[in-house]
């Protein structure tokens, strides 16, 4: 159990959501722990969520506004920006300004920012990192499920007998999960990992297959699967009639775009045989869970990537089941 000074709250960092205990140490410092409790990590915490405490104090913060450098009083500050946002709009219009705004953000402060843009400015150059980072999975999340919910657990995926990862680097972006990946691996020798990236990155050391497909031909790589699947019988009847639709328009898109494991290979710069293994492996596994990160989402066919991979679940019938 935690000591009396010490406060259970979440680490701020990546979307892990690692429960942490704070606690004020006797000299002022603040010691960060992970907390046993959480279902999420369990006790464990990477890197940053360890380095928590040293962010406490205020050594090194900018407490106050500063132009080139030097300290100045927010009047000061405020009528600098302003000046040179109106001497730009002026000379060259309201399009030739932007806002990129933090995904820290609370709601009000996003109405206002919008408002300042979008009703004042007169431009609709805003974008916010909340944006970039997750909207194409909402959309497609909306496109297949009528809602923005994902029918996954953190437990699915040490229960899964197939994880496949798609275009993240799970090692260093969600390094909690990636430890509990790895262990229930090395608990299970028979589980198997898929890592889809162009990259060799750290998670590949886990991965009992790695295809380093060509940035951009995830929709190729799945709708293949999808045609794949189907030409092979491997499908959920029963669930695709009764919580489906569209079954017949997505099917003929997949076969005239991917219809064959040599044509995905070509599209996706994979030796035939990786793909084939690939899609053999996901056919015969029914505990099977795909997880995708910015390297499926921070892209100009986002949406499209994250419904070609929910297209191959729905198929099987493999959502919402543990």
């Amino acid at each position: 159990m935690p000591s009396a000074r010490a406060v259970r709250t979440t680490c701020p960092y990546c979307g892990v959501g690692c429960g942490v205990l704070a606690a004020v140490q006797p000299d002022g410092t603040v010691q960060v722990t992970g907390d046993p409790a959480h279902p999420a990590n369990q006790g464990r915490l990477c890197s940053k969520g360890l380095a928590l405490g040293e962010t406490i104090g205020h050594e090194g913060r900018l407490t106050r506004p500063s132009i080139g450098g030097e300290p100045v009083e927010w009047n000061t500050a405020l009528t600098h920006v302003a000046t040179g946002l109106r001497q730009t709009i002026d000379e060259h219009g309201p399009d030739s300004v932007a806002f990129y705004v933090s995904g820290q953000l609370m709601t009000e402060d996003y109405y206002v920012a919008n408002k300042l843009m979008k009703g004042y400015i007169g431009s609709a150059n805003i974008d916010t990192n909340s944006r970039l980072c997750m909207s194409s999975a909402v959309a497609g999340h909306k496109r297949a499920f009528g809602e923005d919910i994902v029918p996954v657990s953190y437990e699915d995926l040490e229960d899964a007998d197939l994880v496949v990862l798609v275009g993240s680097n799970t090692a260093w972006c969600h390094p909690i999960l990636y430890q509990r990946i790895v262990k229930a691996k090395a608990a299970r020798p028979q589980m198997k990992v898929v890592v889809v990236d162009p990259r060799r990155t750290a998670t590949t050391d886990a991965a009992d297959l790695h295809l380093p497909v060509r940035a951009g031909t995830d929709v190729w790589l799945f709708n293949g699967l999808l045609s794949f699947l189907y030409q092979h019988g491997v499908v959920d009847t029963d669930f695709v009639d009764a919580h489906t639709r569209g079954f017949d328009r997505a099917l003929a898109v997949a076969d005239n775009t991917a219809g064959s494991v040599r044509a995905v290979a070509r599209q996706c710069g994979v030796d035939e045989s990786l793909i084939a293994e690939f899609y053999r492996l996901f056919a015969r596994t029914a505990k099977t869970i795909t997880a995708f990160s910015m390297g499926v989402n921070q892209s100009s066919a986002g949406t499209d990537k994250v419904n070609s991979i929910i297209n191959c679940h729905l198929l099987t019938g493999r959502i919402g089941k543990p």
